[in-house]
């Protein structure tokens, strides 16, 4: 069989395919910008037929609604970095928080003490050779998609296609789901006063080939304009 006709037969509508989640599960959901909205949705839309289900994840940037308090009894978040669309939820303790080094992820699911029943992912179509970009985000979520008992891929044309080990083939994903939609954004952090004050004492200290770790928010984004006169800086980042 080639790959071209296992593709066309894994293909589903998204409600079809979230129908592997069952009661009691653990599912993991694609972060940042690759998170797949389309079976976010779908999963959500599962709600009055499952209970106890748990959510993990790192920061996404879209629909975070399976924390809505009337789905407490079918889902519950377990954050292992806590992004914005899910701080109120564990400020409530409607949802978990593991604090846990971003490097040690995976090894969490590799060793099983967090086993993955299903892994929602998002990749871009498939190539000449049946491969598959995880594009934006290859992150935690290559382990995960090796570590779960089921792999559901939302396919975006949308999604860029990136190099490096960044590869998962298709005989790897169990059920498709195709969509053509922008992916999530990070917004632009409204950069205050208050944030160009500290990103000038913090520049002060910054001195030519020092090397940057950039994270989210105001100051970080305030200190780069300070530093154009600076030589030589490295940056090891989480992100950009």
């Amino acid at each position: 069989m080639s790959w071209e006709t296992e593709y066309e037969q894994k293909l589903r509508p998204a409600g079809e395919a979230l129908r592997c989640v069952q009661s009691g599960m653990r599912v993991y959901i694609h972060p940042g910008c690759a998170e797949p909205e389309v079976l976010v949705d779908a999963l959500i839309q599962r709600a009055p037929m499952v209970r106890d289900v748990e959510i993990v994840h790192l920061m996404t940037l879209g629909n975070a609604g399976y924390i809505a308090p009337e789905l407490a009894s079918s889902f519950r978040h377990n954050a292992m970095f806590i992004g914005g669309n899910v701080r109120q939820a564990v400020n409530d303790g409607r949802a978990d928080y593991t604090p846990v080094f971003l490097s040690e992820v995976e090894g969490l699911f590799e060793s099983g003490q967090m086993p993955l029943d299903v892994a929602l992912i998002q990749v871009s179509p498939p190539d000449s050779h049946g491969f598959c970009s995880f594009g934006v985000g290859v992150d935690t979520t290559l382990t995960a998609a090796s570590c779960a008992r089921f792999v559901i891929a939302q396919v975006n044309d949308q999604m860029p296609r990136t190099y490096g080990d960044s590869f998962i083939h298709m005989s790897q994903i169990d059920v498709f789901v195709e969509s053509s939609r922008p992916l999530c954004e990070l917004p632009a952090t409204e950069i205050t006063d208050m944030h160009r004050v500290i990103a000038g004492n913090v520049a002060g200290l910054i001195e030519d080939g020092a090397v940057l770790q950039l994270g989210i928010g105001g100051i970080p984004d305030a200190v780069l304009p300070f530093l154009m006169d600076r030589r030589d800086l490295g940056v090891h980042t989480e992100l950009i």
